[in-house]
Formats: structure tokens, C-alpha cells, sequence
């Protein structure tokens, strides 16, 4: 009688007590480019638990990331504004360590999250601000967080320490490998073992990984959203040797990077076998998150989100990314607002609300999660009225929705480049800061229904089409003291 009591009383506590909210764990991997899992096309890396997300889920092939490199993407997630509204716009570093913090007057996904009784957690790269100012993830929504604070301290995956919270939290790495560094002098280029200095203890994202695991475990029975902003598969090529072992064995030609002149990243003896492996161990500890989920009994309430903060990196003799075909056909990577600087995997499962292997073409950004999440809960909070994103709520569930008038994006760096998507029209300003660019507003335009390698333009032929894309990038800017853009402020 009483294990009848206890069985009725479990399937009436919905009812009684309320329905517990659906945990949110939104992933972002670091440089992931569009065509680098399976699910996505690739041939050469294995993404066996992603490419498995997106047969139980649905798989977006129009989505966008919120700019073209890390803390001005990630700006646009947490705060839900586009970057002609966005507060951070560029990276910008900050002293002693760090980048431009966001303001107390940002409000972000985290702290929206906690109205409605989530126990928030970030776990990764967060680049909006260190622990002592106003833009630590803390203060900004956030119950817990570990990882990297800064993001030139994340150019190392064996560093000395990372944060956990606001203390620093020592690694077992003797000493710790630097992200920036040459081979020793006198060291043979051709001999493996010189490259052994850049080989750690303590690899980093492990301890990243059982962090986020331990936070499911502690708060299984409440809502959380966990947000994983993991660091792979950003350079430098630190990955250790045993996830090395099956792409070595595949014998390709695979030079070393040797860093020359010392440019870039350090050294590694096979480049393409460990970009290969970082993104095969990236997914290892999404696998690990996803089994934990399952085995707590909480994947039938869990929304899952998978994505990248933007394109491949151009460094092109530390990723290959011609031999991964990376962004292909698309033109551009990171750093630019042409398709492979910006359009990203978009993967989103919800177990009996998202139709499993569904495919959309709906065309989505970063700014976009923070209305749609708060639809998703049916939360009672709502965003603030000043931000950019649409609530694809619709979308994901399977109903009918319009398409957005436009997308927009602006970016300092790399030339200073301006963007609008507008139907299957994309019109884009590029070297807008060059001093040697003597029309800095001219738009390019593609169709991208009949050109995606955005290869012919077409803005000769279409001025009415023009004048309304140009129309969009004046209205769409807001001037920033913090990140001038001379042309159009």
C-alpha cells in the first residue's frame, strides 16, 4: 500500500508542485568550422556523439555566429544584441589580463535564467571581462564558473591555472607550456622529440570536463542551464599524444609546424593529426555530458544546444584547412564576415519537441538564444526590449514561422567589415578601416540561393536590392566610443 502511495504521489507531482523546467546545456565549440563534423559533410575527423545529436535532433544549415572572432560573438549570445548594438565589438584586451569587460547595465542570459530559479554554470572560455571587473561571469549571471577567464590565456591548454570562481585553481603542469613559443634553439625540426616541450601534465579541458559534469550531478533535481563554451578546438595544437594515435596511423602527409620566424602558435610535429584529434576529444566530453544526462534519467527534459563561436582560423600552416575541407564551398574564415568567417554548425535536440533528423534552412544567429530560450521554459521574464534577436521557438518545434527581415552584422577588425543577409540576398562591406580603400562603402551583393561561395557580384545589376541593403547597414550601427568605426560613424 505504501509503495502505491509513494508511485501515485511521484505521477502527480507535476500537477501538485509544478512541472520541473527543462535543463538547458548550450555548447559552443571555439574556430569550429561549418563543414567539421560529420553531420556537416566532413570525411576525415571523427564526430561520432555530434553527428549522433544531430540524427536525435535538428540540424540548422543557415545559422550564424554573433561576429567573426571570440569576445564580440560571444557578447552577442549573452546579451542578445547584434554588433552594431553590442557592447563588445572587437577584441579588446584588458590590463593586467583580460578583455573589455561587459558593463553592470548589460543584461545577460544567465541573469534572465536565474529569475526563473536556474542554477546557471559556465565551463570554458569566457572573454567578457575578468574576475575584477565588472564583466566577471559571476556578476553577470552566473552561479558557478571554471575555466579560462581571459582568452590569451587560453592559447595554452596546459597552463598553470584556471579560475574556479574567483580563486585560482592550480594545474599539475611543471613547468606550464606556453601558448606563444618557438622550438629551443639548436632543436632539430625533423626529430618528434623536439617537440616534446610542448607536451603538459595537465590537460586543461579534462578538468573543464569533470567540472561540468560535477555541476549536472550536484544539480540534478533542479532546472540548470549549463553553458559550455569549451576551448577546442582554438589553437595552439595541444592535445595529448593517446587521441594523436588514430589519426597517426592514417599515414598522412602531414608536415610539421614549425612556427619559422615565429609567427603563430608553438610547434607541432604533426599539425593536421592534432587538429583532427582536438576536435575527436571536443566531442569525447560532449559524449561524456550527454551519457551523464542520459544515465540521470534527464534527457527527456533537456534541451541541447550545439554551436561555434565563429569560423576556421586562417592560420593555415597550423590547420590545414584546405585539407579538411573546413568552410567548403564557402568563402572567407575567421575574421571575416564572408560565409566561412561567420556561418556555423547549429545543432538543437529536445526529446519529444524537436522532430529528430530534421533539417532547417531557417536563418538564425547568437542573438536569437536569448529570446528563444526563455520562449522554450515558458518563462514568465521577459528579454529586454532593446535587443536584436527573434524567438525561433517556433522553428525548432516544428511550426510555422516567417523569416526575418534581416540579419545584420558589423566588425572592426581585420579591414572593418559591415554585413546584411536579407533574404537570398547578402550584401557585405569589407576594408572599410584600409587607408588605402578609396570607397569605403561599397557593397558587394550575392545571391546566395544560386552562389554561396559568394564567387560573382551582382550589385551592378541590382540597385534597388542595394539601396535597401544599404539603407539597413545605416540604421542597424550605433556609434561606440569604445570601438570607433570611422567610415559609418
Amino acid at each position: 500500500m505504501k509503495r502505491f502511495i509513494a508511485l501515485l504521489l511521484l505521477s502527480l507531482a507535476p500537477v501538485l508542485f509544478g512541472a520541473k523546467k527543462p535543463n538547458i546545456i548550450f555548447i559552443m565549440a571555439d574556430d569550429l568550422g561549418w563543414t567539421e563534423l560529420g553531420s556537416y559533410g566532413q570525411k576525415i575527423i571523427k564526430t561520432p556523439y555530434l553527428d549522433q545529436l544531430a540524427l536525435e535532433g535538428m540540424r540548422f544549415t543557415s545559422n550564424y555566429s554573433g561576429n567573426a572572432v571570440c569576445a564580440p560573438s560571444r557578447c552577442v549570445l549573452m546579451t542578445g544584441k547584434h554588433p552594431g548594438h553590442a557592447f563588445v565589438r572587437n577584441n579588446k584586451a584588458a590590463k593586467p589580463e583580460g578583455q573589455h569587460p561587459i558593463p553592470d547595465s548589460e543584461v545577460t542570459i544567465g541573469e534572465l535564467l536565474q529569475k526563473e530559479g536556474y542554477i546557471t554554470g559556465a565551463f570554458g572560455k569566457w572573454g567578457l571581462g575578468n574576475t575584477w571587473s565588472t564583466g566577471n561571469p559571476t556578476k553577470q549571471g552566473f552561479n558557478r564558473f571554471f575555466g579560462y577567464n581571459c582568452q590569451a590565456h587560453a592559447h595554452s591548454y596546459y597552463p598553470a591555472t584556471l579560475w574556479s570562481d574567483n580563486e585560482l585553481y592550480k594545474l599539475k603542469n611543471e613547468p606550464p607550456v606556453p601558448g606563444h613559443a618557438s622550438l629551443p634553439k639548436g632543436s632539430d625540426p625533423t626529430d618528434p622529440r623536439s617537440y616534446d616541450v610542448f607536451k603538459g601534465q595537465d590537460y586543461a579541458p579534462d578538468r573543464i570536463n569533470e567540472q561540468a559534469l560535477a555541476f549536472i550531478r550536484k544539480n540534478k533535481n533542479k532546472p540548470f542551464y549549463l553553458y559550455y563554451p569549451t576551448v577546442i578546438p582554438h589553437v595552439a595544437l595541444h592535445v595529448p599524444d593517446e587521441e594523436l594515435k588514430p589519426y597517426l596511423a592514417q599515414k598522412w602527409n602531414d608536415p610539421p609546424f614549425t612556427r619559422g620566424k615565429g609567427y603563430g602558435y608553438t610547434p607541432h610535429f604533426t599539425p593536421r593529426a592534432a587538429y583532427a584529434a582536438m576536435i575527436t576529444r571536443m566531442d569525447r566530453y560532449i559524449g561524456n555530458v550527454l551519457n551523464l544526462v542520459k544515465e540521470l534519467g534527464l534527457e527527456q527534459n533537456t534541451i541541447v544546444v550545439f554551436t561555434s563561436d565563429n569560423g576556421t582560423t586562417h592560420l593555415k600552416l597550423e590547420v590545414d584547412y584546405d585539407f579538411f575541407e573546413s568552410v567548403k564551398p564557402l568563402r572567407g574564415l575567421k575574421g571575416s564576415l564572408y560565409e566561412g568567417g561567420i556561418r556555423v554548425p547549429l545543432i538543437v535536440k529536445w526529446p519529444g519537441k524537436v522532430k529528430a533528423g530534421s533539417t532547417s534552412d531557417f536563418r538564425t544567429g547568437l542573438e536569437d538564444w536569448m529570446p528563444t530560450l526563455l520562449d522554450l521554459i515558458g518563462a514568465q521574464t521577459k528579454a529586454p526590449k532593446n535587443i536584436d534577436g527573434i524567438s525561433i521557438a517556433p522553428e525548432i518545434l516544428g511550426k510555422n514561422q516567417p523569416a526575418r527581415k534581416f540579419l545584420y552584422r558589423e566588425f572592426t577588425g581585420y579591414g572593418g567589415q559591415q554585413a546584411v543577409w536579407m533574404g537570398n540576398w547578402k550584401g557585405v562591406r569589407q576594408n572599410m578601416l584600409r587607408k588605402n580603400n578609396k570607397n569605403p562603402l561599397k557593397v558587394e551583393l550575392y545571391n546566395l540561393k544560386k552562389d554561396i561561395s559568394e564567387s560573382n557580384d551582382v550589385a551592378a545589376n541590382n540597385p534597388e536590392i542595394l539601396a535597401q541593403i544599404q539603407k539597413i547597414m545605416k540604421e542597424q550601427h550605433t556609434v561606440s566610443a569604445d570601438f570607433p568605426f570611422k567610415p559609418i560613424d
